[in-house]
């Protein structure tokens, strides 16, 4: 014990004196929790609070485009601004210089077209209540709009965009149905409450995330990126620990330890408490900043779980899976360059296909089968088990059981390559 004990604090030195080895380990992590926790919040408050702006090229003279722009602007996905000239070119040229994300050309025949739709509606509609109406008529559904977007837009935003703006036309042409059905039966306009009344009376969707504990709590960005970024600064743990297996293996450090009346294994299971403990440390800290730092910089807080033990746990066995990841590729790697280059662009390349930068439910064919292989997808399910689902201990100990299977795996790797090395 008290050779361990000297061990580790031999390797906590050598630790120290690495600066670049813990601004990577500690520095850079913060940065990359705090801007991309940031981004994404940003992300999320663009589709959920803020509004879009769309700029406007309105062609036609009737009610029906006034209407459609109006609508537009109530339904609270979109910041409407009506340029005065209506030419398409001057429109384009807008979105350009005000860097706008949408920009909407209504054609000239636009209330026309609605009106005549609406009046076939409801001739087709009062025929078929028996009164007086034109059955005959097919309606025709063209609405040549023109909705310009900037190429940035990714895809999904895209189509949520474009049903948002169909689903303002139709309600445009229903409102106009609905009108002259009243008229012909009535033979009076259609009260505007009661228009109200029927146009808007929707039935409520109440949204609600699972949560295996049920207590219910809607996930936000911190959630999500505060234990992915956890698990890759584990992982970078690798930029140190590596460099400092190839250092003592190049030295002779190795070989000298064999001369002494102590095991090279000793040595091994330092290297591993030692950089443990750095990773327990790493999570400490960007958890802390979760909790207590990010709303003061106008982020959402991060929501501990209730099952503590569980997230020990977790960050224990994922701490422990980093090591020895690290560990392994310092014994394989015959220059610190080596160790540096390899292990950095594999965690990059495991981060990515581990689902901490792409999720997994949006991966396809091979790349989500070799998801399956990667450490850090089975890190990131047990902690998203405990941040975002409430789960308890049993559910967490399915993902870790992976985890520590893929740890044996790189352990047994690493020691038949010392023995292969005849470092051990």
């Amino acid at each position: 014990m008290f050779k361990l004990w000297v061990t580790i604090k031999k390797d906590f030195r050598i630790l120290l004196r690495d600066k670049i080895g813990i601004v990577l380990m500690f520095v850079m992590p913060i940065v990359l929790v705090i801007v991309a926790t940031g981004i994404q919040n940003s992300t999320f408050q663009l589709v959920n609070k803020n509004r879009i702006q769309v700029l406007v090229c309105n062609q036609d003279t009737g009610k029906a485009g006034k209407e459609l722009i109006a609508d537009l602007d109530k339904i609270g996905m979109f910041s409407v601004q009506e340029l005065p000239q209506s030419q398409p070119s001057v429109l384009t040229t807008q979105m350009h210089q005000t860097d706008a994300m949408l920009g909407i050309v209504i054609p000239s025949n636009f209330s026309a077209q609605v009106m005549s739709d609406a009046n076939k509606a409801a001739g087709k509609a009062l025929k078929s209540f028996g009164l007086q109406g034109d059955s005959a008529k097919t309606l025709n559904k063209v609405y040549p709009l023109k909705m310009y977007y900037n190429p940035v837009m990714e895809k999904s935003l895209q189509m949520s965009v474009t049903s948002a703006i169909q689903s303002v036309v139709q309600m445009v042409e229903s409102r106009q149905t609905l009108r002259i059905m009243y008229f012909s039966i009535n033979e009076k306009p259609l009260p505007i409450q009661l228009e109200n009344e029927m146009l808007n009376n929707k039935a409520p969707v109440e949204v609600l995330p699972v949560s295996k504990d049920k207590i219910r709590s809607m996930p936000n960005a911190t959630q999500h990126n505060v234990p992915a970024w956890t698990i890759f600064a584990m992982f970078f743990v690798i930029m140190s620990l590596s460099g400092s297996v190839v250092r003592e293996k190049n030295s002779g450090s190795f070989i000298r330890l064999k001369t002494l009346p102590t095991n090279f294994i000793t040595g091994i299971f330092s290297k591993q408490i030692t950089y443990m403990a750095v990773t327990i440390l790493q999570a400490l800290v960007i958890f802390s900043m979760g909790f207590w730092l990010f709303p003061y910089i106008g982020l959402p807080a991060l929501n501990a779980p209730l099952n503590v033990w569980g997230l020990i746990l977790s960050t224990v066995i994922c701490g422990w899976c980093a090591v020895s990841y690290a560990i392994c590729v310092g014994i394989f790697a015959k220059t610190q360059e080596q160790a540096n280059g390899f292990g950095a662009i594999s965690i990059v390349i495991l981060a990515v296909i581990g689902g901490l930068m792409v999720p997994t439910f949006a991966m396809q064919g091979l790349v989500k089968t070799a998801s399956s292989l990667s450490p850090l997808h089975w890190c990131l399910e047990a902690y998203y088990s405990l941040f975002l689902n409430g789960g308890q201990t049993s559910v967490v100990l399915t993902n870790l059981l992976y985890v520590f299977i893929i740890t044996i795996a790189i352990q047994v790797v690493t020691y038949l390559a010392l023995k292969r090395k005849n470092l051990i």
